[in-house]
């Protein structure tokens, strides 16, 4: 299958980090490399890092990028950044940027188990050298505990009956491909319910893959490591897809723009914590009318920007 990736909010995030001809600059979503071809055209002189934890995204990012002799392909997870950068005898770098979410080659491949479209084995792993899978998860966790992933992680009212009906399900034969889940997802949302909005199955599958690749518990630390690494004035630029990561990133944006995070009863300042990050965008940039017409995948999408002080 040909590699086709439309990079979401392309000219926004890469003008977001205020690229300069010799800088350095990763790219932790690597992705179909748009993002990391716009930075490379700029960065002339300088040094890009595009790290993916997806074989085939690695692969196919490094052919299409590969008359750029400064780009540097990295197979990893962006939670390993500060490794990543000392392997590379890098200490500081100019800007990062951050492309969350699945990406559209991963739900155009069915095989990969991500989309509710067609009918796959379950997997969702960006990973594919990771044991955890969608089936492990589906089959294996406990109903409170696929309750409090459906509503944690996907905000699904429907969490408690949906996981009710997943183990009631299980108990009869072993819930193997993704056309299974969905047809249990449908019985278990009311129809009327059903027919209000986006596809029924799509929380419930957005869930299940934050918990198969643990997207939301490594973010906090991994966007506070990154900025650490920028220089004065560095860029960092995130975008996210849904509420759940656009409130992390909201809010460790905000803490990081503080001098002081005690607690207001502290007579003083005990924390010894200084501002780091100037919050640049006030409100989160989204995409143009233009933009959601062509792509929409697009819709959901939300870049925030931050410079280093």
């Amino acid at each position: 299958m040909d590699y086709i990736h439309k990079p979401v909010l392309l000219d926004e995030s890469v003008k977001g980090l205020n690229i300069k001809e010799d800088g350095i600059y990763v790219d932790c979503t690597l992705g179909g490399g748009g993002h990391t071809e716009e930075i490379l055209k700029k960065a002339t002189k300088g040094k890009v890092i595009g790290i993916d934890q997806d074989d085939y995204a690695i692969e196919r990012a490094s052919e299409k990028l590969s008359s750029y002799k400064n780009f540097i392909p990295v197979k990893n997870n962006f939670s390993k950044i500060e490794e990543i950068l000392n392997e590379l005898n890098i200490e500081k770098i100019d800007g990062i940027i951050f492309d969350l979410g699945v990406s559209s080659f991963q739900l155009d491949i069915p095989e990969r188990g991500f989309s509710y479209n067609y009918d796959m084995p379950l997997d969702m792993r960006m990973d594919k050298s990771q044991t955890t899978t969608a089936r492990h998860i589906v089959n294996g966790y406990e109903e409170n505990e696929l309750t409090r992933i459906l509503w944690d992680y996907g905000e699904e009212k429907w969490a408690a009956r949906i996981a009710k009906f997943i183990v009631e399900e299980r108990e009869q034969e072993f819930i193997e491909t993704t056309g299974q889940l969905v047809s249990i997802i449908k019985k278990a949302i009311p129809k009327s319910a059903r027919q209000e909005g986006s596809h029924p199955a799509k929380k419930t599958f957005q869930a299940i893959r934050i918990e198969v690749n643990r997207e939301l518990e490594i973010l906090e630390n991994t966007v506070k490591a990154a900025v650490e690494r920028l220089t004065k004035k560095g860029r960092i630029c995130v975008i996210t897809f849904h509420s759940l990561e656009d409130r992390i990133i909201k809010n460790t944006f905000a803490e990081l723009n503080k001098d002081c995070i005690c607690p207001p009863e502290f007579p003083k300042c005990m924390c010894e914590h200084r501002r780091k990050l100037k919050i640049i965008t006030k409100k989160p940039i989204t995409p143009s009318e233009e933009e959601l017409t062509e792509n929409r995948r697009a819709h959901s999408a939300k870049l925030r920007i931050g410079e280093r002080v």
